[in-house]
Order: C-alpha cells, then structure tokens, then sequence
C-alpha cells in the first residue's frame, strides 16, 4: 500500500519574498540611500553596476537598460539592423528574443534547437543563412550554455553578428569562460525572477567594442551623448538607480545561489532517476546555472494537474514555440516544421527550483511525480 503524501504543503515555482527576508538588512539601507539622495536615474549606483557586471562577465563594457527586451532591441539597432535584413533565431525561446527583430522591421528567420541543450542547433544555421542574414541570436535556454565554439565559426565565416541572449544563464560557463564573453553583444535581463532579478524590470547590454558601447549608451538615452543634443531618434530605456542599488547587492549573491540551484538540481536528478521523463543534463564543457529544472514529459499536461492539485506549482516554457505564434503567422511557419522545438514545447515542465527553498521541498516535489506515474502506470 502506498503511503499518502503529507496534506498542507505547498511549493511554489518561485519565492521572491523569501529571498528579500534573506537580504532585507542590506537592501533596506541601500534603497534609503538612493531615496534620499534625490538622484534616480543614469546615477552612480548604475555605474558602480556597470563596473560591476562587466568585471563579473568577463565583458569590457555593460551598459544598464530598462528591461531584457529593450538590451536587444538597442543591440540590434547599434548593430545598424532594420528593414530588409534577417536575424537568425531559434524556434523556441520566450517571444522576447525574435520581438525586437520584427519591430526593427527585420525578419525573425527560426532555426530548430538541438533536443540535448535546447538551443539553436549549429548543424541546422548554416542552411538558413542567406545574403540578407546580418545576425545570429543564440539563447542560453533554462541556464544551459548553447555549443557557441560552432556558433562562433559559422558567424565569422559568414560576417555575421552573434548575439548572446542570456536572459536566463547570467554566470553560466562554456569552457571555462563566463557566458556573455563570447559574443559581439550579449543581452542580460533583470526581470525578478531570473537567477539575477531587480524589484522590477531591468536589462544590460554587454559587448567588447568601444564604438558599439559609446552608441549603446546614446541610443539609450534619447539619442544624445551629450544633454538635449540628440544625434540620433533613441530610447528611453535606463537602468533607474534604486534597481542598480539592489542588483549591486544580490549580485554578491550569485555564485552562491547558482551554487544552490546546481545543488537542487542534482537532487532532482537523483530522485527522479528511471521514471519515463527527460531530465535536464549539463553538456559537456558547461557549466548550467539552472534557471529553470525542466524535464520533459509525454503526459506533461496530465502531470502538471496532478501535481497542481497536490499544491506544486509548475510553469510552461514554453507551451508555443515562436514560429507559430500568431504575431509571426505573417512569416508563414508551419507545424512539423521545427520538429524539436515543437516537441520541447509540448513535453516541457518547469518544476519549483530557487535558492531559498524550505528542506525536503525537493523530495515532497519527487516524490508526487514518481507517485504520478506509479498511479498511472
């Protein structure tokens, strides 16, 4: 007979509060400083983040924006990408990666992902490469480094940018070196639920060359270097100086929360071991941060229920892949045609993982999902 799991428990995918509990007697004063200071935006704690995330990176230069998303818009527009230019992407990531292209009047070309780290596929990018191809995207999905030394061939061969998303891997490592190293630009964000989050939207661009930097900084910001002379139509997208005040802080944190979630993960790992699912594996010369523990599952909608009822929650990332969305219908993606990015968005399950989880969350999670298929079988 099977023993009931305990009744009353509840996990959820994330807990913010419990992470801000953790760190209130460094945040709070640091807030109070920005508050009383009477300066808000473009500041020194922006800078003194700048500084900060560079060195962590490995980057020589990282500019603060208002959000993940606008890091790569601003990417593409100093990369001088607009109408009748294409931008490789891969077919499943969040909307937020192939967006900006379509907004810059570029076209979004989907590349298939590989089904062992889920990013884009090298062997598939060279077959979408055309005159028009100005850009590769490559995203660091769920925290697992992409294979960028092929990443990197194929875009020298060809001329073309290479653009790191790494939205969701901030100190993952690919042989050895920081993710967001590597690339021409690399794209951060600081919305509050990635493994580096701000009490709000938050981004960072980060690239190697002076010239690329200087015009990141003034498209930023309205166009202008220089107080109401403005050289060019920008944005207004700046990193405000109570969201750099916090960041500085938790990102003293970091290692040790990735750390946490390596640590989870492998207890995971260990529990789940044998069950008819996928489990999330770090490739070789990677080091994966996991963002998210994603296993795959056949029956996924039937286990996200179970276990939902049992007061585990879950996420999707991510139940559509970009090629067919309705916002791209106009691009004519058809189903079948990127067989493992669709596979991945019909199998994927986020289950909880952060820092902060209360003891045997891990093993109250497990244990459900093994329940589920031992109660299916």
């Amino acid at each position: 007979m099977t023993t009931p799991l305990p009744t009353g428990r509840r996990v959820p995918i994330i807990d913010l509060g419990k992470e801000y509990a953790e760190l209130r007697s460094e945040l709070d004063p640091a807030i109070s400083e920005v508050l009383l200071s009477g300066s808000y935006i473009l500041g020194k704690k922006t800078e003194q983040l700048e500084r900060q995330i560079a060195s962590y990176c490995g980057a020589r230069h990282a500019i603060g924006v208002n959000s993940g998303t606008d890091a790569i818009t601003i990417a593409l527009r100093a990369l001088d990408i607009g109408p009748g230019d294409e931008v490789l992407v891969p077919s499943m990531s969040f909307i937020a990666t192939a967006e900006p292209v379509a907004l810059l009047g570029a076209r979004p070309v989907f590349v298939d992902i590989d089904l062992t780290t889920y990013a884009i596929d090298p062997a598939s990018v060279a077959a979408k490469i055309t005159a028009k191809t100005k850009a590769l995207i490559v995203v660091h999905l769920y925290g697992q480094p992409a294979d960028l030394r092929p990443l990197l061939d194929i875009t020298q061969k060809h001329k073309l940018a290479l653009i790191e998303d790494m939205a969701q891997a901030i100190g993952s490592e690919y042989e050895g070196k920081k993710v967001g190293s590597f690339g021409t630009i690399a794209c951060v964000s600081f919305f509050p639920t990635k493994n580096l989050g701000a009490y709000g939207d938050g981004g960072a661009v980060l690239t190697p060359d002076d010239r690329l930097a200087q015009r990141i900084r003034r498209l930023r910001n309205h166009g202008a270097a220089v107080k109401y002379h403005h050289e060019e139509v920008g944005y207004n997208s700046r990193l405000d100086e109570l969201q750099a005040a916090i960041l500085s802080i938790k990102l003293n944190y970091l290692d040790r929360w990735n750390d946490k979630r390596r640590q989870l993960a492998a207890d995971y790992s260990r529990r789940l071991a044998g069950l008819p699912i996928t489990l999330p594996q770090e490739a070789a010369s990677r080091k994966h941060i996991y963002h998210l523990y994603s296993i795959r599952a056949a029956k996924r909608d039937a286990l996200r229920q179970f276990l939902e009822q049992r007061q585990i929650a879950t996420g999707l990332h991510y139940p559509m892949p970009l090629h067919l969305q309705p916002a791209f219908s106009g691009l004519g993606g058809r189903k079948g045609e990127f067989p493992n990015g669709e596979r991945l968005a019909a199998e994927t399950l986020s289950l909880p993982l952060y820092p902060q989880m209360e003891k045997g969350d891990v093993e109250y999670v497990a244990e459900a999902v093994r329940r589920f298929f031992t109660s299916s079988s």
